[in-house]
């Protein structure tokens, strides 16, 4: 980037010279972008109005300059936002070029409101903007240039205001500037929908009831939703408490068919104690053909065994 100020295309800036009739949007263009020094902003082109945005840009020395289509024409410059770094300047000249003293040196002493509208006495207007290597995001101005008629300072009746006149200052601006959704006149009169715009006041009212359409389907779809999953809430308890009570029958079911089973072995096993303890063969208790049960010992022999074996059995 240099200092050898040159001019912005109508296609590096905001399509500012846009023919009669066009229906495309007004954009904004950005200082950095516009301060790219190449070959065709070293090129006049004329303009009728357009947007200037500074976004904090670091590290510029660049210098720009527009004229207007007419000669009878001058430019009016109006901030819709300025807040520059202390550091910061911009340098608003009126011509063709940043050699005269400015007609105006802002920087972070300056508001948009102290400034106000910037009228230049010639068709030309240059900008030459000067920042350090600090600053925030809040710093930078968003100006609106347009340039305008005075049918005031008009000799020739003829060459009056032909196309829209602004409202306060009787301003002549291009039709083509009319409803685009920048404040050109200053005062509001070029947007004013009552008037001028009734497309744009219908567009805004369509958007509105679309607004309000959609926030209350949302509503409805999202109580709709919670009854919905209330009902499915009470559904899975009950679908859950079916499944805890079969769970438990089964339990209970082997359970019980475990104990019959350990109740038939422990009766199976009793008996075939008793059968080989002889509870079913016949003969007298001491005879050869009773059976004894495991770790008795037979009974002694003899009288003397006979009559011992008698005497422990009247002592039990």
């Amino acid at each position: 980037m240099g200092t050898s100020s040159p001019v912005v295309t109508v296609d590096t800036i905001v399509p500012m010279a846009r023919p009669i009739g066009a229906g495309d949007e007004l954009d904004t263009n950005y200082m950095d972008s516009l301060c790219k020094d190449h070959f065709l902003q070293r090129q006049y082109r004329k303009v009728d109005g357009g947007v200037l945005w500074s976004r904090n840009e670091r590290n510029l020395d660049c210098t720009v300059t527009f004229q207007t289509h007419s000669i009878l024409q001058r430019f009016m410059l109006h901030f819709d936002l300025l807040q520059l770094d202390c550091n910061d300047h911009l340098y608003v000249y009126d011509g063709a070029h940043a050699t005269a003293p400015p007609k105006a040196d802002l920087s972070c002493r300056n508001t948009k409101q102290q400034v106000g509208a910037l009228f230049t006495r010639s068709n030309f207007v240059t900008l030459k903007y000067v920042t350090d290597n600090w600053g925030t995001d809040a710093n930078g101005f968003r100006l609106v240039i347009t340039a305008v008629k005075d049918p005031n300072f008009l000799i020739v009746p003829e060459h009056g205001c032909k196309e829209f006149r602004c409202k306060q200052r009787e301003f002549c601006v291009s039709a083509d500037l009319t409803c685009d959704g920048v404040d050109h006149c200053a005062d509001g009169s070029d947007e004013d929908t009552a008037v001028l715009c009734p497309e744009t006041t219908t567009e805004l009212n369509t958007l509105n009831t679309t607004a309000t359409v959609d926030t209350t389907s949302a509503a409805n779809i999202t109580a709709d939703s919670g009854g919905s999953g209330a009902s499915g809430t009470w559904v899975a308890i009950g679908a859950g408490g079916v499944v805890l009570a079969a769970i438990v029958a089964v339990v209970a079911a082997c359970c019980a068919c475990r104990h019959r089973a350990n109740n038939q072995r422990t009766r199976l096993h009793l008996q075939e104690m008793a059968s080989s303890n002889g509870g079913g063969g016949s003969g007298s208790a001491g005879g050869e053909g009773a059976t004894r049960l495991p770790g008795n010992p037979p009974p002694p022999a003899g009288p003397c065994g006979a009559a011992r074996a008698g005497r422990l059995r009247r002592a039990a």
